[in-house]
């Protein structure tokens, strides 16, 4: 297996990304990593659910309401380091070979114009 860079989800000192190098992922720093991402999603569930009620409370202040875009900036920056750093783990799809046919497909266009290939 190759070696891989892994997105951690923690910055250095000075704010800057972190990246392990690794060949199976199992190890105790991956793992370490595993468990903070997936408190990192539950916290943002969690926030979600808190920005839910207190947006529908018509009594909420502007301090209260500055804290909460705060947090939901924080945790919507911890989600989307969590997409990139899986994302970058993926497996890379392999390119069919070109056999010199070529299938008709719809164009999306097609469908929003109501034109051929929308649904009747």
């Amino acid at each position: 297996m190759n070696d891989t860079l892994r997105l951690l989800p923690w910055s250095d000192e000075r704010g800057k990304p972190c990246y392990l190098k690794s060949q199976s992922g199992t190890g105790r720093v991956s793992r370490l990593a595993d468990q903070i991402e997936e408190q990192q999603l539950a916290t943002g569930v969690q926030l979600l659910a808190f920005a839910k009620d207190m947006l529908r409370n018509r009594h909420t202040s502007a301090i209260e309401l500055h804290f909460l875009g705060t947090r939901l900036s924080e945790s919507l920056h911890d989600a989307l380091r969590v997409a990139t750093s899986r994302g970058g783990r993926l497996p890379v799809p392999e390119e069919p070979e070109d056999d010199g046919t070529h299938e008709d497909t719809e164009e999306e266009g097609d469908l929003d114009r109501g034109g051929p290939g929308a649904p009747a």
